[in-house]
């Protein structure tokens, strides 16, 4: 079989982090029919579909490891042309760092992160976010170079850290603790209490139900996904939840909510994986990552 290409591979990537065929050719500063003609190329090389014609563009299984690989050529070129060009020359492309972040450490301690690094690497983010317990999957396809996970097996390709754990505790304004709670964490309480979960892929709270009552409960359910909306409502009185304790502190202080279970809490482990690459950026990254966390986590 023939070379692969980098031009077509980052072709590839870009319509995969662009999400469409338009998007990526605006990017690359070519037509669509230019960026199909590249891919369409890549897919003839290694005998495969690679892109699922989408709306987002997807990578296919096939395609997962060569937009790795694609991630990868362009990070390592990209320092390797800033050491030959030398620190007097400046003037080159900022480094495009994918990385995918569960919703409350990018809510809490991971802009820390950023904030923590030299400026002199030009690194420009391009941040998702997705639940702790999904966020390897998008690793995993290649799409990003790094994640915050709750996945403690490495992902093929990858080394894997362990952060530390996020505390959360079960939080809800006083007069809904009042109305619901006042014999305590019963079945039928947390039963007929208005939950608040963060999206359909936010199993947090009903863990937290059957650890608590041994059963599994069909409370009725509010669906906030977002963490400023999210707190908000559960001071608001919509309904009860588990809460980081980096924000739940202060509505306790403040008395805007109560802990309706005192001496109990729930720890969700994280992990940071990134690939196995010997790069600076992915060096200096994974210290601002481990240093913050350190300083935040339990």
């Amino acid at each position: 079989m023939e070379g692969l290409d980098s031009t077509q591979l980052r072709t590839l990537a870009a319509v995969v982090s662009e999400g469409s065929f338009e998007a990526a050719a605006r990017l690359l500063h070519l037509t669509p029919s230019a960026v199909s003609q590249r891919v369409k190329a890549l897919e003839e090389t290694v005998g495969q579909v690679l892109v699922r014609r989408a709306r987002p563009c997807v990578a296919t299984a096939a395609g997962a490891p060569l937009l790795r690989l694609a991630g990868q050529l362009v990070l390592l070129e990209r320092e390797a042309l800033a050491d030959a060009r030398g620190p007097l020359t400046g003037g080159g492309a900022r480094t495009r760092l994918a990385v995918v972040v569960n919703a409350d450490s990018l809510a809490t301690w991971f802009p820390a992160v950023l904030a923590r690094l030299p400026r002199s690497l030009d690194l420009s983010f391009d941040l998702r976010q997705d639940d702790q317990d999904h966020t390897a999957e998008l690793l995993r396809d290649g799409v990003v170079t790094a994640a915050v996970t709750a996945q403690r097996e490495a992902v093929q390709g990858c080394r894997v850290r362990r952060l530390g754990a996020m505390r959360y505790r079960a939080l809800a304004a006083p007069a809904l603790a009042a109305a619901h709670f006042a014999d305590g964490l019963t079945a039928e309480a947390l039963a007929a209490a208005p939950l608040l979960v963060f999206d359909r892929k936010d199993r947090t709270q009903h863990r937290f139900l059957r650890t608590v009552t041994g059963r599994e409960l069909d409370p009725p359910v509010h669906y906030v996904p977002s963490v400023p909306a999210f707190s908000e409502a559960i001071r608001l009185g919509v309904g009860w939840s588990l809460v980081p304790e980096q924000i739940a502190d202060d509505d306790l202080a403040t008395g805007r909510c109560v802990d309706i279970a005192p001496g109990r809490h729930v720890d969700i482990p994280l992990y940071w994986q990134h690939w196995r690459l010997e790069s600076e950026v992915l060096n200096a990254l994974t210290t601002a990552v481990r240093d913050v966390a350190a300083e935040t986590l339990r």
